[in-house]
Formats: structure tokens, sequence, C-alpha cells
């Protein structure tokens, strides 16, 4: 599988809420959200991964970071459950990152407290847990773990360069 990266668009919307259901139900995010999502470019940064292989270049995950000056967010990473455990999820999780560390001195995350994987991504990514949201997915009622990272030394934020 060859995978590269590229800015979400809202033509993708079908392909996303496909791997969105199949991810994530019943706590999947509508249509409306991600095109509100996709309308504030200034503050949110959306990518999704192409396999190159397939001959319509199908969509085999995506990922969202919400950022200001002063904190980011992970706000969603899926990955087709066909795809996992190929490194698309680290690849999407390491280019928000890069643009994380280019805006906001922290990042921010949550993730299903019954999410092994994906906690171990994050730990493996600098994140350190930080705290539990009780009932935080919703209809289900899953919890959420909060984790947070610091820019590493060296990466440098934008603003302080100019």
């Amino acid at each position: 599988m060859t995978v590269h990266l590229r800015t979400m668009t809202l033509d993708d919307l079908p392909a996303v809420m496909v791997l969105e259901e199949e991810l994530f139900a019943p706590d999947t995010w509508t249509r409306a959200m991600y095109r509100d999502e996709l309308s504030r470019r200034d503050t949110r940064h959306y990518l999704v991964a192409e396999d190159d292989a397939e001959d319509e270049r199908a969509i085999v995950g995506y990922a969202g970071l919400i950022a200001y000056d002063d904190e980011a967010h992970v706000a969603t990473i899926g990955v087709a459950a066909a795809a996992q455990g190929k490194g698309i999820g680290s690849l999407l999780l390491d280019a928000l990152l890069a643009e994380a560390d280019r805006r906001s001195p922290v990042v921010l995350l949550e993730v299903r407290a019954d999410n092994e994987v994906a906690q171990g991504l994050y730990r493996r990514r600098g994140f350190a847990e930080i705290g539990r949201r009780r009932g935080y997915y919703q209809p289900s009622g899953t919890d959420a773990v909060v984790m947070k990272r610091e820019r590493p030394a060296g990466a440098t934020h934008v603003r302080e360069m100019l």
C-alpha cells in the first residue's frame, strides 16, 4: 500500500462519512460538522490519506487538528479497518503534530478510554494522560482519556520567528 496525504476537501466528505460510520458509530460526527470544520481554514487543518495503489485513489484515513496560538487539539483520526496496522494512523498523527508545532506550544486530545491501541500511539508521540472525562462520547456514554503533549525542544513556534 502506497499512501499519500493531502488536504481534505468537501468532495472527500462522502468517503470520510463512510469511514466515520465504520469506525465510530454510534458516536459519529455529522456531515454538517465536517462542513463547518472545513470552512474554518484559519484554525483548522484536515487531511485525508489516499491509497495510491487503488485505481480510484481510495481514501483510507483522515485526521483533523484545531490550532490556536496557545494550544492545539487533535480533533479526529480515523483509518479504515482494512488499512489499520500499516502506519497510516502514525503518518496522519505526525503530520498533525508537525502543523501543531508550527502553531501552538501544547497539543491536547481526547481518546476513548477503551481504545488502548490509540492511547499507545499517542504515548509513543509524547502524550501523557492528564485526566478523564466521564461519559464524553455520545450517545454511547464512553469515557475519554485526556492527553497532553508539549512542543518538543527545538521546535519553533511560527509567531516566535516573526
